[in-house]
């Protein structure tokens, strides 16, 4: 049975709809035909997730997302997603976004990269966006109604 768990480490954040995301989220592993095993959101702040790249990656700069594949090859999406609040509210202010659809991209981008999508080159950076606006226009779209 997949399961889905969203945590809050140090942050302040209210996370709406948590149920209807842990759906939508299942059926995006669907769409993208993979197998959902067990995914764990972590929301934290800038100085855990930049503890965390530094650990785990070698890389001291400030990320708004950290994802972990812990799935061995050809078994169900085992992951972990860090995701920094900190950052995202700088993304929204910096950039005049609405928070609600940023935090929403960014936890989509995490399940993009457990579905294998790649974002270092500018070619797959084009393709992850892309699948980005697709899952957010879907969860518009099917939210309207919750």
């Amino acid at each position: 049975m997949s399961k889905i768990n969203f945590h809050i480490h140090d942050v302040k954040i209210t996370l709406l709809k948590r149920q209807f995301l842990k759906k939508f989220l299942t059926d995006l592993f669907r769409q993208e035909n993979k197998q959902l095993g067990e995914i764990d959101y972590v929301f934290c702040s800038d100085a855990y997730l930049l503890a965390l790249n530094q650990q785990f990656l070698k890389h001291n700069y400030y990320t708004d997302i950290l994802t972990f594949n812990l799935a061995q090859l050809n078994e169900p999406v085992i992951g972990e997603i860090y995701i920094s609040i900190d950052r995202i509210k700088d993304n929204v202010e910096a950039l005049s976004l609405d928070l609600n659809e940023e935090l929403h991209r960014v936890i989509f981008h995490g399940a993009l990269h457990l579905c294998g999508f790649l974002d270092k080159k500018a070619s797959d950076r084009e393709k992850m966006t892309k699948k980005e606006d697709f899952y957010l226009s879907q969860y518009a779209e099917v939210s309207r109604g919750t």
